[in-house]
């Protein structure tokens, strides 16, 4: 909480003894149950067969489920995707425990540690003003932790290459699009971003002419690109937007199996332009009804 005399940190009570333990029973069992989930006496084979990266995409869709349960408000979705994005969490350091790399006390310890470290405002003496000093010595802290000069910046690139690395395309473009626009790589006005946009979708076109695959997709990644910045000038989120359309297309595509009276496949294509028209403006008006 911000304060006139800076941030300040209201100390919660502890909980119950009974609801700790509770708590650590919780985490145990699940601990346990992945253990035997891993055992070569009787252990499952699916499980057994699992490496950390053959998880990769588990990890990438349980943290999606969790965010699309978040957004859906609804508590019980959200405690039961909660619990499937920590099992992810709980296997892969079962599995690194199994080589003695780190177990499952490393990783919380280190994440305790590591929170206690850059909040020196709350857990230290360190007094701050605004979220805006939070940042600063949140930075700070980080690059000490790297090894870096905290009053030296790193390059530029070596930030992008962070973001390319470790976030979903679409939310690393923004990111990158926005860190390049705030170093100068920027346009002077909106008109220059649609110039740059019609001279990329000329590219996409001509370059769709030849055979060349990984010059199709270098020039469609251009275009995207250059949308992404389209939509940072009109402060909109791309992500949102795709993920909003995704979910109209099905929501038409269900409209249109719920009042179709043979699969869609027997249709023709004239037949299901007029079935996605209707399905448009049904679910429009049930929009706008609610």
């Amino acid at each position: 909480m911000i304060t006139e005399g800076g941030m300040s940190h209201s100390k919660q009570s502890p909980e119950p003894l009974e609801q700790q333990t509770a708590m650590l029973e919780a985490v145990q069992q699940l601990v346990a149950v992945v253990a035997t989930l891993r055992s070569p006496n009787g252990g499952c084979p699916w499980d057994l067969a699992q490496t950390p990266e053959s998880l990769i995409p588990y990890v990438i869709e349980e943290a999606y489920e969790t965010v699309d349960a978040i957004q859906s408000g609804k508590a019980k979705a959200i405690c039961e995707e909660l619990g499937d994005l920590l099992l992810q969490v709980v296997l892969q350091a079962q599995i690194a425990s199994e080589t003695e790399q780190f177990s499952l006390t490393d990783v919380v310890q280190g994440t305790s540690e590591k929170l206690i470290r850059r909040h020196p405002h709350v857990f230290g003496d360190v007094s701050v003003q605004t979220m805006d000093d939070v940042h600063r010595h949140w930075e700070q802290i980080k690059a000490i932790e790297k090894g870096e000069d905290p009053n030296v910046t790193p390059p530029l690139s070596k930030k992008l290459s962070r973001y390319a690395r470790s976030l979903p395309p679409l939310m690393a473009g923004m990111k990158i699009s926005r860190k390049a626009a705030e170093a100068g790589f920027e346009w002077e006005a909106i008109d220059g971003v649609w110039a740059k946009f019609q001279e990329e979708l000329t590219e996409f076109k001509e370059a769709l002419a030849e055979q060349d695959k990984a010059h199709q997709e270098a020039e469609l990644g251009d275009l995207l690109f250059t949308v992404i910045n389209l939509a940072r000038w009109y402060d909109l989120d791309p992500s949102a937007a795709l993920q909003g359309t995704n979910q109209r297309f099905i929501q038409r595509l269900e409209q249109m199996e719920a009042v179709a009276d043979r699969p869609l496949s027997d249709y023709t294509l004239g037949e299901l332009e007029q079935l996605w028209q209707a399905a448009k403006v049904k679910l429009r008006g049930v929009r706008s009804e609610g």
